[in-house]
């Protein structure tokens, strides 16, 4: 624990060296916000290791990898998948790290991502937005207990989390952030390749059809980038779920999905969602557990987060937001897109509830985006007609002469 309490130390004064550097170029940086966020996601890392010491969990499979590697060096464990979280821990391991203390250093890289999450978020809606009466809406998506659960371990989650986060906050400015766009493409790609594939195309459908005005020549650019890269890693992609040699990937995506939901409904917190029509394959992966179909306590906390998931999705069915969408910039559509392509892959090979709250935290905060985008531009319409509406009133008042029966 005193190695856990010093890395804790340790942790946020480097927090305070992000801090730094960001608020110069961004003026709305919280720092009092971001070290309560620190302080609640590490807390998260006590919830997840009483957790993991009490339940199997993968944490201690990848420590146990590190314990077992046959010194064969550092970029021997270069790769993807599994193999990339334990090259990720290894330094930290030869440093003579614990578990407890690896623990902490990835759900440190967990906070990094809500911090890129913030920044994202901050620079692109710089309105705030209160729901259910009275709360805050970007504070309500930063303290969501069941994303910092699932990011606050030894594990793919957190790193993907981050990868995520800095890929969008990157593709803001490309030119400018260039490092921090290959570096998350990256650690997103030898992490989760198939995840990969979905940004990448995201990206590319939000850059050609976002309503800002870029040139053709950069729009080309992007697309022709981006599409060598999948064509590039395209074995890679397929591998995860073995269709790199298939003649026929449409039927053996079908056959390799319907055995990974077959496996995984047998599990404790199983759903048969086969025989599903694909509307409640997505409700599912969205918004379950609800209360009557939770698993245990984990599952009962994660049913009051859901439960505001679907009513904050509610807020944007409606015909008003196919139109808004239609219009929207090119960070929208593609967040957009990430999470619908994501959310359709996913349904055909998740049938197990506890696996379903740990991925749906990779995508999640998408969607949050788009909802919290779409009800910020309907407060910025609301109070640009009010302005007018005072503006002519005031004429009215000054120059009354103008006003005509």
């Amino acid at each position: 624990m005193i190695g856990v309490f010093f890395l804790f130390i340790l942790y946020f004064i480097l927090n305070q060296v992000f801090f730094g550097v960001y608020e110069k170029s961004h003026s709305f940086l919280d720092k009092k916000k971001l070290n309560l966020l620190y302080i609640y996601h590490c807390f998260f890392y006590g919830v997840y290791t009483w957790y993991a010491y009490n339940n199997p969990s993968d944490s201690h499979g990848y420590y146990e990898d590190l314990v077992r590697h046959d010194g064969g060096g550092w970029f021997s464990l270069f790769g993807t998948d599994t193999t990339f979280i334990n090259f990720l821990a290894y330094p930290f391991f030869q440093l003579g790290f614990s578990y407890d203390m690896l623990m902490f250093s990835f759900a440190w890289l967990g906070y990094l991502g809500f911090f890129y999450a913030y920044l994202f978020f901050k620079e692109k809606i710089p309105l705030d937005i209160k729901v259910f009466k009275n709360i805050d809406l970007f504070t309500l998506i930063l303290f969501f207990p069941n994303m910092h659960f699932w990011t606050a371990s030894l594990g793919k989650g957190a790193p993907i989390f981050l990868g995520l986060m800095m890929f969008t906050y990157a593709i803001i400015q490309p030119k400018k952030r260039l490092f921090l766009l290959v570096l998350s493409s990256l650690i997103i790609f030898h992490i989760r390749p198939h995840v990969f594939m979905f940004v990448a195309v995201g990206a590319v459908l939000g850059n050609m059809s976002g309503k800002e005005k870029i040139p053709f020549w950069q729009k080309a650019l992007v697309f022709i980038g981006l599409t060598g890269v999948l064509i590039l890693v395209q074995d890679k992609i397929l591998g995860v779920m073995g269709l790199q040699n298939s003649d026929n990937l449409i039927e053996d995506f079908q056959a390799v999905s319907s055995k990974n939901a077959e496996d995984l409904s047998s599990a404790g917190s199983g759903v048969d969602m086969s025989s599903y029509p694909l509307p409640f394959k997505l409700f599912t992966f969205w918004f379950r557990p609800l209360f009557i179909d939770a698993p245990n306590l984990l599952g009962i906390i994660t049913s009051v987060e859901n439960l505001i998931y679907l009513l904050l999705f509610i807020k944007i069915l409606s015909l008003r937001f196919i139109k808004f969408l239609k219009k929207s910039p090119a960070l929208v559509k593609m967040s957009f897109v990430i999470f619908l392509m994501a959310s359709f892959a996913m349904t055909f090979v998740m049938s197990n509830l506890g696996i379903i709250m740990r991925q749906k935290s990779m995508v999640m905060y998408f969607l949050f985006f788009v909802i919290y985008y779409y009800l910020a531009q309907k407060k910025y319409d609301k109070l640009i007609r009010l302005r007018r509406l005072k503006k002519k009133l005031k004429e009215k008042r000054e120059h009354p002469e103008l006003i005509t029966e």
